[in-house]
């Protein structure tokens, strides 16, 4: 069965190591959209050990962590679905007040047009790699 982040970094690649990466996804009205994912081709968490588990938590945090620094969020959503990509992976999106969904899920109905200025002026795949760098938990 072919597998998209298998095949593919799965959106714009910022950070990776042996063991995960970090990418942005391009999600209009979702400027910091990104993704952590495991590099090999994994369903669950409890399928790692608990070091791995840990590992990849680290990298999840201190991707929250940038985000709230670089773009000030009204809120961040934390998901590991994997419904249609059984592959480990975590999303880590920034929320808005006038993001197209809020205060909804990111999957759910459209509430309003995505607003392609947000955030236009940020290079954010670099900004999110120095913070990542500075936090030391994703050093490039």
């Amino acid at each position: 069965m072919a597998c998209e982040l298998c095949e593919t970094d799965g959106g714009e690649l910022i950070w990776r190591d042996a063991q995960c990466r970090v990418v942005r996804v391009a999600e209009p009205g979702y400027p910091g959209f990104c993704r952590a994912i495991w590099n090999a081709h994994i369903k669950e968490m409890t399928d790692l050990t608990a070091a791995e588990r840990a590992r990849l938590l680290q990298v999840v945090f201190a991707l929250e962590s940038a985000l709230r620094k670089l773009l000030r969020p009204d809120k961040i959503n934390l998901a590991s679905l994997g419904n249609v990509t059984p592959h480990l992976h975590w999303h880590v999106i920034p929320r808005f007040r006038d993001d197209p969904h809020f205060p909804n899920p990111v999957w759910g109905s459209l509430i309003r047009q995505p607003d392609a200025r947000a955030h236009a002026s940020i290079d954010i795949a670099a900004a999110l790699a120095r913070e990542l760098s500075r936090l030391g938990v994703c050093r490039t």
